[in-house]
C-alpha cells in the first residue's frame, strides 16, 4: 500500500443509464417519467427509471403495477442491450480522449488513471468530458464525476451530487465531507457489511473511519476488511488480477415458460451462448452445474464433470442429464412444485487448451470417446463460422427456443458488459444508433491530437 499525496483516479457514473439512453434515442420519452423493463409484461419490474420517475418513488425493482400506482403518467420501454453496448463504446471511446480509461467497472461506470496535469485541474477535465459526451452522444446521457486518490473514494464521490455533479476529494480533506453521507452510500457497504458494522457497534461514517485495521479484518472476516479501511483512509491498494473462473448465465422465467419442459428449452439456450464465449475466449471446460428454483422456493440442481471439453455437445448432453435427474428421474421435483420461477447455468473448471495437466484427463477418454469428442470439437468450430457470418439464431444443435424479451445469454450483468459477439446480427436499431454516433463522433486526426497533447 501507499498514500497518494494528489488525486489519481477519476470515476464516471452515467444517470439511470437505460432510461436516459432511451430518451436520448426516442424523443418523444424525453421530459416524461420513463421505466425500462426487461419483457413486455404487467407482471415484470422495472430495471431502470429515469429521473422523472425516481422523483415520483419509481426505482430499480419497482413493480409495474407499483410504479403506475406512484405515477400514473409514467411510459414503459422494453430494454434493448444491444443499443446499450453500442452507447456503452461510443461513451468509452470518448471519454478515453480525455482520460485513459484503464477500467469498465459496468455499462455505465468506467475509471480512469490521472497523470500529469490531468490532475491539475479536475474541475476543467470533467467540463471537458461532459462536453465531449453531449456532442458525441448526446445531452440527455449525462454521467456525474468523482475524483479521489483511489477507485474507493473516487466512486463514492461520484454518488455524492447525482445527477450530473461533480465532487473532488482531495487527500488532504479526508474524511471531510465523507462525514456528511450515510455509511450505506459508500460502495461496498452493502446490507450484510451493514448489519455486520451495526453489531459492532459502528453506524456513522465517523465510526467506520476511527475503527482500527484489526477491527475491520474481524468485521469483515478477513483482510479485505483491512483493505478497505485502508482506501477509505485514501491509501491506494494494489489487488492480484482477478481471474476468470466460469462462464454462465441465468434467467427469470416468464410466464408460459415455468414449466420443467420450457425451463430446459431456455436452459439449452444459455448453455450454447455460455459455451460460445467460453471458445471466443480460447478456454476449455471440466464441469457443467444447472441450478433452478421454483415458485415455492424449493431450490435445486447438479454438477457433472468430464474431460477438458468446448463443444455444445459435451455441455447440452450434460444439461440433459441433469434435468432428468431433477424432474424426470424416481425423486424428482413433482407437482405444483415444479413450476419454476428462475434458471441458471455454469460452464467451470476452466482449463487453457493444450495445458500439459490435461494428459491426465485424456486417458479417461477411449479411443473411440475421443474420436467422437474430436468430431464435435470440429462441429462447433464450423457452427461458430456460420454464427458469425449469419447471426446466432442460423445454426445450433437441437431446437433454438428463445423466451419472450430476447437477449436471453446476452443481457447485461453487474460487472460484464456482453460483446457485440452475444447479440443476434445487428438489428436496424443499433446500426442507426451506431450511424448517428459515427456522425457525431471526433475526427481521428484530432483523437490523436489530443493524446499526443496528453502525452
Amino acid at each position: 500500500m501507499r498514500k497518494p499525496t494528489d488525486i489519481e483516479r477519476l470515476y464516471l457514473d452515467f444517470d439511470s443509464f437505460f432510461a436516459s439512453a432511451e430518451q436520448q434515442l426516442r424523443p418523444e420519452l424525453r421530459g416524461r417519467p420513463v421505466g425500462v423493463v426487461p419483457i413486455v409484461s404487467k407482471h415484470t419490474c422495472c430495471i431502470a427509471a429515469s429521473q422523472e420517475a425516481k422523483a415520483f418513488g419509481v426505482t430499480t425493482g419497482t413493480s409495474v403495477a407499483e410504479a403506475r400506482r406512484l405515477c400514473p403518467d409514467i411510459a414503459f420501454t422494453h430494454a434493448r442491450h444491444d443499443v446499450y453496448v453500442a452507447l456503452h463504446k461510443a461513451i468509452k471511446q470518448e471519454v478515453h480522449r480525455h482520460a485513459p480509461v484503464d477500467r469498465v467497472c459496468s455499462i455505465d461506470e468506467v475509471s480512469c488513471a490521472l497523470i500529469g496535469r490531468e490532475r491539475k485541474d479536475p474541475e476543467g477535465l470533467a467540463a471537458r468530458i461532459k462536453a465531449g459526451l453531449a456532442a458525441a452522444v448526446g445531452t440527455h446521457v449525462t454521467c456525474s464525476i468523482g475524483f479521489a486518490p483511489n477507485q474507493l473514494l473516487a466512486k463514492t464521490a461520484a454518488e455524492m451530487n447525482k445527477p450530473d455533479g461533480l465532487v473532488i476529494l482531495y487527500p488532504e480533506d479526508l474524511p471531510g465531507r465523507l462525514l456528511d453521507i450515510e455509511l450505506t452510500d459508500i460502495p461496498g457497504v452493502a446490507k450484510g457489511n451493514a448489519r455486520r458494522l451495526e453489531a459492532a457497534g459502528v453506524t456513522s461514517v465517523q465510526g467506520l473511519w476511527d475503527l482500527a485495521p484489526k477491527q475491520a479484518r474481524a468485521i469483515w472476516g478477513g483482510v479485505e476488511g483491512e483493505r478497505f479501511l485502508a482506501q477509505l483512509h485514501g491509501y491506494a491498494v494494489d489487488r492480484p488480477e482477478t481471474e476468470r473462473r466460469m462462464f454462465g448465465h441465468g434467467r427469470v422465467l416468464p410466464f408460459g415458460w415455468r414449466s420443467p419442459d420450457k425451463a430446459k428449452d431456455c436452459a439449452r439456450l444459455l448453455t450454447v451462448k455460455a459455451a460460445r464465449r467460453l471458445r471466443r475466449e480460447g478456454f476449455e471446460a471440466t464441469a457443467f452445474s444447472v441450478s433452478y428454483r421454483t415458485r415455492d422456493d424449493v431450490r435445486g440442481g447438479g454438477e457433472e464433470r468430464f474431460p477438458p471439453a468446448s463443444d455444445d455437445h459435451t455441455f447440452l448432453t450434460a444439461l440433459t442429464r441433469l434435468w432428468a435427474q431433477a424432474f424426470e428421474e424416481p425423486g424428482a421435483v413433482k407437482g405444483q412444485a415444479a413450476h419454476l420461477r428462475n434458471v441458471a447455468v455454469t460452464i467451470h473448471g476452466l482449463v487453457a487448451p493444450g495445458a500439459a495437466q490435461l494428459d491426465l484427463f485424456e486417458a479417461r477418454l477411449s479411443p473411440a470417446a475421443a474420436k467422437a469428442r474430436a468430431r464435435w470439437d470440429r462441429a462447433a468450430a464450423v457452427m461458430d463460422d456460420i454464427v458469425d457470418r449469419y447471426g446466432a439464431k442460423a445454426v445450433s444443435l437441437g431446437p433454438w427456443a428463445e423466451p419472450p424479451g430476447g437477449y436471453a445469454g446476452a443481457k447485461i450483468a453487474f460487472g460484464r458488459v456482453p460483446e457485440f459477439a452475444d447479440f443476434d446480427k445487428p438489428t436496424e436499431e443499433v446500426l442507426a444508433v451506431e450511424a448517428e454516433l459515427a456522425a457525431t463522433a471526433t475526427p481521428r486526426r484530432e483523437l490523436e491530437y489530443v493524446r499526443e497533447d496528453r502525452a
